[in-house]
């Protein structure tokens, strides 16, 4: 009996794991009917397109998701930054053929590896500008323009053979927390988180969409679990007509582990109307992680949905449902054909330049570039202070990494007199200038040491003006570092953009 349960718990489970090549355990899950995996940064190599055929050998009808957003947000260029544009990027630029050619271009390379399901687009409306996980993952902080893009990239990736996945449900841009660390709430007035939040996503059904993430986030006016474990924001999207997978986003992120558990999550969330669990990527304790950390967590979230069904909390209707409509869409991509035609003429670094500007007068074009690097601190969601930005700005010059929420006033002082005085033109990096005040302040005291520094943000563009002129990137990328360095040496002129307040 035990074993025709996990069996069962094995059809909606889709975990992250350890390492280039398939573990052992993986692999006799997968051959007894494991839905799946998702790919992170540390199993990517030369080696993934053999990593995936192991898998799909081992299970024909495997999901293979893999979190490929473009711009700040990559696990198949994790090593040296994104070449794709981001939603922040495409957003700024509002050409929906763009959004389309890149989501078909995301779509070649994921099924180029062998995997079929692109963890995106992002269809948060990023209305929060201190939001420390979407930001510029989202197309912006209209619902509009978020939606047209939103659906414009779903058809790009689905036309291109692989399944989309919009996320994250119902909607994770106005809140100020780290679902990663924390469980956001959101105060919003529920009529204008229903007018603005739920938008996109209504769009992304009504286009057809394969797959729905759901957030780790509580919305009071519906109840005071998050949403992945809520049945009544769940059962929204099957009002709305929704047949395609729920996916819940990372089961092992602190907004569920460290409340209701793994297991327990595991089991809430498949009654709450979830269909496909992401246990998420082992490697997410950091230094409390152990080797064996993705098999544990893992049998946590099988275990917890195997009690759950022993007991009757857990209906086995429900959960055969969820792996029948799991089934469904993995027997589909299995069929799909693609060309790639039409993403062999994507030209991502023509819509990166078209998306940047410049706030304030223009620089003399430069001849070489030092930088100081202030973004903040990497984060589980997105790597911030990934070196392959800097490296890509800086070119042959300097750069020098700059913790400014960490390091004294005096020191940083130092660091902009030591950066000056080499050759080349200072250069601020930094992603947060509005919501971090010590970002703002560096680049305050840059002014007034060396007039002719500039500043690249790679973060959401400034409301309030910077005393230096500034190329506003839009994305933490290698393509968005190349663009800027290409603008600040005089390669081309970026268009000029006013600030709110300017």
């Amino acid at each position: 009996m035990t074993d025709e349960l996990e069996r069962l718990a094995n059809g909606v489970l889709w975990p992250g794991f350890l390492g280039t090549t398939a573990p052992a355990w993986l692999v006799e899950e997968l051959r007894d009917g494991l839905a799946g995996v998702v790919y992170f940064g540390q199993n990517v190599g030369e080696g993934l397109p053999a990593l995936s055929a192991q898998i799909l050998d081992a299970n024909p009808d495997a999901l293979i998701g893999v979190d490929e957003e473009g711009g700040s947000v990559t696990r198949l260029e994790s090593g040296s930054g994104s070449t794709l544009p981001g939603a922040a990027q495409l957003g700024t630029l509002d050409d929906v053929v763009a959004s389309e050619r890149t989501g078909a271009e995301l779509a070649r390379r994921v099924r180029a590896v062998g995997a079929n399901v692109v963890l995106g687009p992002v269809a948060d409306v990023n209305t929060d500008p201190r939001n420390p996980v979407i930001g510029v993952r989202s197309f912006g902080s209209d619902e509009a323009l978020v939606t047209r893009h939103v659906v414009a990239t779903v058809d790009g990736i689905q036309d291109g053979g692989a399944a989309a996945c919009v996320k994250h449900f119902p909607g994770h841009g106005d809140t100020h927390l780290d679902s990663h660390h924390a469980l956001p709430e959101i105060a919003l007035d529920v009529a204008e988180y229903e007018r603005v939040h739920l938008e996109p996503f209504r769009a992304a059904v009504e286009a057809g969409v394969d797959a729905i993430m759901t957030a780790h986030i509580v919305v009071p006016a519906w109840g005071a679990q998050p949403a992945t474990l809520n049945p009544r924001v769940l059962g929204m999207l099957r009002e709305w007509g929704f047949q395609g997978v729920i996916i819940t986003d990372a089961l092992d992120m602190a907004a569920i582990r460290e409340t209701v558990g793994l297991g327990g999550g595991a089991a809430l969330a498949l009654a709450a109307g979830a269909d496909l669990l992401c246990i998420g990527n082992p490697t997410n304790p950091g230094e409390a992680a152990l080797p064996d950390q993705d098999r544990r967590d893992f049998l946590a979230a099988r275990d917890g949905i195997v009690a759950a069904l022993r007991d009757g909390s857990l209906s086995r209707e429900r959960v055969e449902e969820a792996a029948a409509r799991v089934s469904a869409l993995a027997t589909r991509l299995r069929a799909s054909a693609t060309s790639d035609e039409e993403a062999a003429a994507f030209d991502a670094a023509e819509i990166v330049r078209r998306s940047v500007s410049l706030s304030g007068d223009a620089p003399e074009a430069a001849e070489a570039l030092a930088v100081i690097d202030a973004r903040r601190r990497s984060t589980l969601a997105v790597d911030s202070a990934a070196s392959y930005v800097a490296e890509a700005l800086a070119g042959d010059g300097i750069r020098v990494r700059l913790d400014v929420a960490a390091r004294p006033v005096a020191e940083q002082d130092a660091v902009i007199d030591e950066v000056a005085a080499a050759t080349g033109t200072t250069v601020v990096l930094v992603d947060r200038p509005d919501a971090e005040p010590a970002q703002r302040a560096l680049i305050e005291r840059t002014a007034l040491r060396d007039p002719d520094a500039v500043v690249v943000n790679v973060g959401l563009p400034v409301q309030e003006p910077l005393p230096l002129p500034t190329v506003e990137v839009g994305a933490a990328s290698r393509l968005g570092a190349q663009t800027a360095r290409d603008a600040l040496l005089g390669r081309f002129r970026p268009r000029q953009r006013t600030t709110a307040a300017g």
